[in-house]
């Protein structure tokens, strides 16, 4: 049985750190491209729930559905927090059903809010947030 999966790093801008590893530390690269007004819209919004959701169907046909994927449950994790954070600069990697999250988000409320959205994807066990809030 083959198993689909995406990268196991991801990131919900391009300047978000590297890796989650950085803990709060945003990426040294020059690149400015963003996602924040993108994300921010009803259609992407769609998308990315739209995104979570076939990957869930995916997952359900082929076998368990708690057990997913360590790309697919960052890559979920990533879609989530993307569509609800639009402004945080953002890491995800995903290890034995534990995801971790680091980079920044600009105020308090947002950071709160990663635990809870990452555990509203499917086979999440517990989240792990080494994000910091910087305005």
């Amino acid at each position: 049985m083959a198993t689909i999966s995406a990268c196991a790093g991801v990131k919900t801008t391009s300047d978000a750190p590297s890796s989650t590893d950085n803990n709060g530390q945003a990426s040294t690269t020059e690149e400015t491209k963003t996602t924040k007004d993108d994300a921010q819209g009803s259609i992407r919004r769609k998308q990315l729930d739209a995104d979570i959701k076939a990957r869930e169907q995916r997952n359900n046909m082929g076998g368990d559905p708690q057990e997913r994927a360590e790309g697919d449950l960052a890559s979920e994790v990533r879609s989530k927090l993307e569509a609800n954070i639009p402004r945080g600069q953002l890491t995800v990697t995903a290890k034995d059903a534990e995801v971790t999250v680091s980079g920044v988000v600009p105020t308090q409320n947002e950071l709160d809010k990663i635990q809870p959205l990452a555990m509203e994807i499917k086979g999440v066990n517990s989240v792990m947030v080494k994000a910091v809030v910087n305005p």
